[in-house]
């Protein structure tokens, strides 16, 4: 089925984080029409069962299908390491996740094998992180952590100050421990404390350690398929838009919103799944 170029792109998350993905996807695809859907209802997904994430997806992903989008981009962790071939087989939608792109990004900047992934308990659990990376290469040891109060610190703004900076160091150890010289953000939430992240990482391992956040990685994904398939949107149409859809909260969402994107939003609308 050929699709119209002119159509948005759908892009979906649990919450707030997928939003770092959004403003990727902005820089890398500046004339794209974009349609974000934040689950805030039943956020997080990352402590749920897999069979439940599924469900959650599936809801979100049938939101945005009905809305006429052309692609969909899973800005989840959690949903892109036990769904996307779900839903690849249940809609006649090309689906792109954040999982292959950051694995990718963290393969090649490895310099002794050795990776490590923040993520939630679900991601951790699922194993994807480590069979995405050794399909980039099998010499790669990969070491997860789970670091689930990450999410919430996220949502509620906290990402400066002691709180953050303890449960970040918290998380890191074990990575330090094991030695890894790349971890990556495997949580579209944990970019939002990237600076704290980056800055207890470096002390605890060293200046050479490298922290991946996947969502340029994940936006030049998405930019290439998108040219290959004659998806692009052309530049006579004009810049894109933003439209920002929640199921719970809008003002709430609001309110940070514009500065995860960093930009001004015309709002959230609350939407009913």
């Amino acid at each position: 089925m050929k699709r119209d170029a002119r159509a948005a792109l759908g892009v979906f998350d649990s919450g707030l984080g997928g939003l770092t993905v959004v403003r990727a996807l902005r820089e890398a695809l500046p004339h794209e029409d974009i349609i974000y859907l934040g689950d805030t209802a039943r956020v997080p997904y990352g402590t749920r069962a897999p069979e439940t994430v599924v469900r959650y997806a599936m809801a979100c992903a049938n939101h945005l299908v009905a809305r006429d989008v052309k692609a969909l981009v899973i800005a989840c962790n959690t949903v892109s390491a036990v769904a996307p071939e779900r839903l690849r087989v249940e809609l006649d939608l090309p689906v792109l996740g954040v999982i292959e792109p950051g694995a990718r990004a963290a393969a090649a900047a490895t310099k002794n094998f050795k990776v490590g992934v923040l993520a939630t308990a679900g991601t951790i659990a699922s194993g994807a992180y480590p069979r995405a990376v050794a399909a980039a290469s099998t010499r790669i040891e990969t070491v997860g952590q789970p670091a689930p109060l990450l999410v919430p610190l996220a949502e509620e703004g906290w990402v400066t100050g002691d709180v953050p900076r303890l449960a970040a160091r918290r998380y890191l150890e074990p990575l330090a421990e094991a030695g890894v010289d790349v971890i990556v953000l495997g949580c579209t939430h944990y970019p939002l404390l990237f600076p704290i992240i980056e800055r207890e990482a470096k002390d605890m391992i060293g200046e050479h350690v490298t922290i991946i956040d996947s969502a340029h990685a994940v936006a030049l994904e998405v930019a290439n398929f998108l040219e290959g398939r004659e998806l692009l949107r052309e530049a006579s149409h004009g810049p894109g838009s933003i439209q920002l859809l929640v199921t719970d909260r809008p003002k709430s969402f609001d309110d940070t919103a514009s500065r995860f994107l960093g930009s001004v939003t015309n709002g959230a609308e609350q939407v009913d799944l």
